[in-house]
């Protein structure tokens, strides 16, 4: 969206309809395995790189039904700020912390532009869906501490 260049192309996970014969397919287990990951405070993300790394089980959503997150929110173990919208504004923290020490980084500037206007569109959608409070705003200054929730 921001680069004025079209993306390459990338690994994309083969097309499957069904689980793999080899795989872990226990939805029951799977779905405690998820809650046990996530009470110790793991990320969506991280709990499906644990599962794909040494469960076994290549893609939640074939052999539960339901993504990681829809299992997350369903046992309300879900955070308060989505995961994007958290890495974003940590993205955009970093960045503010750098530009501190160096004025004169005008090419982490831009960046930092670009990493909050993606903020406020997320803010703008998440609100939209009432994943967020009505009144919700993403604000630099309270950023830092809404993060170390």
């Amino acid at each position: 969206m921001h680069a004025r260049r079209r993306g390459i192309a990338s690994s994309v996970r083969p097309y499957r309809k069904e689980v793999p014969e080899w795989s872990n397919s226990d939805a029951k287990e799977i779905e405690a395995k998820i809650i046990e990951l996530r009470k110790q405070g793991m990320t969506c993300a991280q709990i499906g790189l644990v599962l794909r790394d040494k469960h076994g089980v290549p893609n939640v959503k074939l052999a539960t039904g339901k993504r990681v997150n829809a299992i997350v929110r369903e046992n309300n173990l879900d955070m308060d700020i989505p995961e994007d919208l958290r890495n974003l504004m940590h993205k955009a923290l970093l960045m503010r912390k750098h530009l501190e020490n160096n004025h004169r980084d005008i090419h982490n500037a831009r960046q930092l532009q670009l990493t909050e206007s993606k903020v406020r569109r997320l803010v703008k959608y998440y609100v939209g869906n009432k994943r967020l409070p009505s009144g919700w705003t993403y604000k630099p200054e309270t950023a830092e501490i809404l993060l170390s929730r």
